[in-house]
Order: C-alpha cells, then sequence, then structure tokens
C-alpha cells in the first residue's frame, strides 16, 4: 500500500518564505535540496547582499557533501545568515543550525539537536577500503574541526562527544555553544524588511 498523501509543505509555501528572505530545511538533506538550498542562498544574496537570511531546520540529518556546500555558501555570502532549530536537529541539521552568523543562531524552546560522527558504508577491494577510509577521515575531521570553530570548544572535546549519540535541548545546545538564544520573541524568527530589526534582532 503506498501513500498517496499530498505534501503539506507545498511549493507555493515554499516561494512566499523565499519570498521573505526565508529558506527551510525539512526532512532528509540530499543533493537535490542541498543544491537548492545553496543556489537560494546565493540568489538571495544577489538580490540583496545586506538583508539577512534565515534559514529554518526541521531534519534528521542526511548528506554530507551537501551539508558542506551549504556551509560554504553561507560563509561566502556577505549577508548575515540566522539559523533556528524548528523541532529537529540531527546531525548535518546540528552542523548547519551551529553555522550560522554568531548572535544570529536559535532554536524553539522544545527542539531537539543531535551530534554524532554520522556513518558510512566501506566496501570493496583492501586498496579501495584503504581509500575510502582515508577520506572518510578526512571529512570527519573537517566537520569536527568547523563543529568547533563554531561552538568554541576544543577539537578534541567535539571528537569525543560525537563518538555516540548525543542528544541536547535546547537550553544545552545553548551552553554546548551550538545556538546563541532560545526563542522567546516572535521577532527572533520572523523577518523583517528593515535590517536594524532583522531576522534574529534580539528582543
Amino acid at each position: 500500500m503506498t501513500d498517496d498523501k499530498p505534501p503539506q509543505f507545498t511549493r507555493q509555501l515554499r516561494d512566499g518564505l523565499l519570498r521573505k528572505r526565508v529558506l527551510v530545511l525539512d526532512g532528509p538533506l540530499d543533493d537535490d535540496n542541498g543544491t537548492a538550498l545553496a543556489t537560494q542562498f546565493l540568489t538571495l544574496a544577489t538580490d540583496d547582499a545586506e538583508q539577512d537570511i534565515a534559514l529554518w531546520i526541521h531534519s534528521p540529518g542526511g548528506s554530507v557533501p551537501a551539508m558542506l556546500a551549504i556551509r560554504d555558501v553561507m560563509c561566502l555570502v556577505p549577508c548575515d545568515v540566522s539559523t533556528v532549530a524548528l523541532g529537529l536537529a540531527c546531525s548535518a541539521g546540528q552542523f548547519l543550525l551551529s553555522s550560522g552568523t554568531p548572535g544570529k543562531r536559535f532554536a524553539l524552546p522544545h527542539a531537539r539537536i543531535l551530534m554524532h560522527q554520522g556513518s558510512a558504508g566501506i566496501a570493496g577491494s583492501a586498496v579501495e577500503v584503504e581509500v575510502q577510509a582515508d577520506d572518510l577521515r578526512h571529512t570527519r575531521d573537517t566537520v569536527l574541526r568547523l563543529i568547533a570553530e563554531d561552538t568554541g570548544r576544543d577539537v578534541e572535546r567535539i571528537f569525543t562527544d560525537s563518538l555516540h549519540d548525543r542528544w541536547f535541548t535546547a537550553e544545552q545546545a545553548r551552553a554546548y555553544g551550538f545556538i546563541d538564544h532560545v526563542v522567546d520573541t516572535f521577532a527572533q524568527v520572523v523577518p523583517n524588511r528593515h535590517r536594524q530589526f532583522g531576522i534574529g534582532a534580539p528582543a
């Protein structure tokens, strides 16, 4: 039996938020929606290089290459990027959440954040396995270094804490350094056309 239920988060809703400079990562991150998000960041920055862009996150994680590509674009654009964990920010979701502009990283009060190193299937000949393992270690070390930079913690601490699934409440995520604030006002998550009162502006 197939599930023919139509998506509730339609293209029309996405386009409406895009016009307000809000991008949404909902569900798993893959090559398709990762490319869409990266290009949308670039398009919005081209339209207005000063006004903030918001990334709302409700995701169980996903593609590491897409995750790193989005982060690169977030760092490249001249706009500040506000990030908000809506309900779930796991793995790649946690990484992008903490990649936002310092001071503008938020989580709703009951959001949950998960950090872990992830996993990858390795198979093939002994030489192929060795090459894949080297690449996996490089990617892992890159991700852990960036999380350390974003949270202000030592890489060794991030490595140890990410060996197994580690869940955080919104307040615990704030204390750890993934976010800067737990949302308590409407203005913190909703775009405003005036930059001085923009996305992520303190109440």
